[in-house]
């Protein structure tokens, strides 16, 4: 192992390149307890937690030195943080301004009324305030309004296409859900009933023809456009494309040449599944440590035993019992860590 640390250092070095661990770590924090383990194991570590273009997206660029106040999804002000670097980057999460957890939760929420126009009005606020490009990225939104009320707020700034000093937006998604199908998928866990999901369905689909008649695009066309509630289709008639999530944040973040630096990588999430290696984190850090031939460890909260076999995986449920896991995973998270880099030191 240690033939593979650059001349004059003393210590091999872990790349901690985690997903969040959704309801109980976020990607930073798990970031911070693989560190931890590295340091008792006596090695280095670099921290560079990632998202797949859903919430997270924003810790995964460095987090937040914005703060713009801006309609929240039941027309209440919020306060949401965004991201702009001095190369002129932005980053904006539809969580952050138009989140179900905003909302209350599907109890909470008002599944027919909510509104996506916050989002609109961050980006709008990015734009203002000088970014060239903004990352846009799509999931946990609390809205189903087809991203009407976003289009009507961001149309005066259009296309978003970068051309002719206009600003150029990357639309990050995770999903590849059809506009219309919007209401029908994601519809149910935003507090909708089964009476509202055809009340939505029916104005997506007067919303894909408004969308075809003002902007010339045929959304049927265009995968991920049902997005966060058809959000992502908005966006995709106003010019601004959509892109796999992980792809571009690893493209941002430098993620291949961090992976080809290190001696390690410990990546993670909270439940290791074939959708795993289906443009998510884990599966995009897989691919690039098996490329670049270093040894990678997937620590997760729960792993699925269909795909045990394609990574070495540690199961914090299976490892350390369900109590342990759920009432300290980031100290489950940095003792499986220790231990693996240790048998890794050992290996000749």
């Amino acid at each position: 192992m240690r033939d593979r640390v650059p001349e004059g250092l003393s210590m091999p070095t872990l790349l901690a390149v985690p997903d969040k661990f959704r309801g109980s770590a976020t990607a930073p924090e798990v970031a911070a307890a693989i560190a931890a383990a590295a340091e008792a194991a006596g090695w280095s570590c670099v921290q560079l937690p990632l998202a797949d273009g859903g919430e997270g997206t924003l810790d995964a660029f460095g987090g937040a030195n914005w703060t713009t106040t801006v309609t929240g999804p039941l027309g209440t002000p919020v306060a949401a943080p965004w991201r702009m670097g001095d190369d002129g980057v932005a980053v904006v999460e539809s969580a952050r301004a138009s989140g179900l957890d905003l909302a209350g939760g599907a109890a909470g929420n008002d599944p027919v009324g909510a509104t996506s126009r916050g989002t609109g009005e961050l980006v709008a606020a990015a734009i203002a305030e000088g970014a060239h490009r903004v990352i846009v990225s799509l999931g946990g939104s609390a809205t189903t309004d087809g991203g009407f009320d976003t289009a009507e707020v961001l149309e005066a700034f259009a296309p978003f296409d970068g051309r002719d000093g206009r600003a150029e937006v990357l639309v990050a998604c995770d999903v590849r859900t059809a506009f219309r199908d919007a209401a029908v998928v994601f519809g149910p866990q935003k507090g909708a009933t089964p009476e509202q999901v055809v009340e939505l369905t029916g104005r997506l689909d007067r919303l894909a023809s408004l969308y075809r008649q003002r902007y010339g695009i045929d959304l049927a066309a265009v995968p991920g456009s049902g997005a966060a509630g058809g959000l992502g289709g908005a966006f995709a008639a106003l010019g601004a494309r959509l892109v796999p999530g992980f792809g571009l944040i690893a493209e941002h973040t430098g993620l291949a040449e961090a992976i080809a630096a290190a001696d390690a990588v410990v990546t993670g999430e909270g439940r290791l599944d074939a959708e795993s290696f289906n443009g998510k984190v884990v599966g995009g850090v897989l691919e690039l440590a098996a490329q670049y031939d270093v040894p990678a460890l997937v620590v997760a909260g729960d792993v699925d035993d269909g795909v045990a076999g394609r990574a070495t995986a540690v199961s914090l449920l299976a490892e350390f019992g369900t109590a342990a896991a759920w009432a300290d995973p980031l100290g489950c998270i940095e003792r499986a860590t220790t231990a693996w880099l240790r048998k890794e030191e050992a290996r000749p």
